[in-house]
């Protein structure tokens, strides 16, 4: 029998990070490949995408790809899905990670405002697993992991667009763990609270922002992305066999108030 430790390798599996060039996707996508993964990483910047992946590729060893892909426009979701496949000789792991926030009150925000937010946090992972389906069906194994957010579960005021996508992809991960849980594909969703990223700079520029949000989090400070890498590896690994459907909040305890 396998040791634990053995149960965290992802030798001989494919993984795929949307929007796996910075922050979170970039900490998430180095972990994969850490543990033995192949890794394709996408983005909308294809020259940011190749640049990442030759980055990873040096440093583990790991076959990989960059992809150029906008995950909320169908064809290019396809395309890209076929082209991990061609590339790197399956899709096991599916890192739907992608996401933008657009901040403020509903009344000064605009209706594109709405959809580009819904467009690629909630419209693009569920095109993405779409294309994803059919490869993780006929391999009878797979591990999705959708990046939510602690938004997903509770709230803040200018965050209408934000969390309404968040709170949208917490339950497709778990309709979706339903649906595929006779396919050997487990579902699961992850939950980052505060992360020093780029997202989250207009909070990181304003002192007083910062601190604020830095005292709501009871561990008192801000994440750093390498901390959910060893989480994301858990949830792709056969560590995880027996979790779907899940969310797994990283927050320093701030949804635990």
């Amino acid at each position: 029998m396998s040791g634990v430790m053995d149960r965290f390798r992802l030798e001989g599996r494919t993984a795929l990070v949307t929007g796996g060039t910075k922050g979170l996707g970039r900490a998430i996508a180095d972990a994969l490949a850490e543990a033995g993964a192949d890794v394709a990483i996408s983005a909308r910047d294809g020259e940011a995408a190749a640049r990442v992946a030759r980055e990873i590729g040096s440093s583990t060893g790991r076959k990989t790809l960059g992809v150029a892909v906008d995950v909320a426009v169908a064809a290019q979701v396809d395309a890209m899905v076929a082209r991990v496949v061609d590339g790197l000789g399956g899709l096991d792991i599916l890192v739907n990670n992608a996401g933008i926030n657009i901040r403020g009150p509903i009344e000064q925000l605009a209706e594109s405002d709405w959809d580009a937010v819904i467009d690629t946090n909630l419209k693009g992972p569920w095109l993405c697993c779409r294309a994803a389906a059919t490869v993780m069906k006929a391999r009878k194994w797979g591990r999705v992991i959708n990046i939510s957010s602690m938004l997903g579960e509770i709230s803040m005021p200018g965050r209408t667009p934000y969390a309404s996508s968040k709170g949208g992809l917490t339950l497709l991960t778990k309709t979706l763990a339903l649906e595929w849980a006779s396919d050997g594909i487990n579902v699961n969703a992850l939950c980052p609270g505060p992360f020093a990223t780029e997202i989250n700079l207009p909070l990181l520029k304003d002192p007083a922002a910062k601190a604020q949000m830095q005292g709501n989090v009871p561990l008192a400070r801000w994440g750093d992305p390498a901390e959910l890498g060893p989480a994301a590896v858990f949830l792709a690994s056969e560590a995880s066999s027996f979790m779907t459907g899940a969310t797994l909040f990283i927050d320093g305890g701030y949804t635990a108030k």
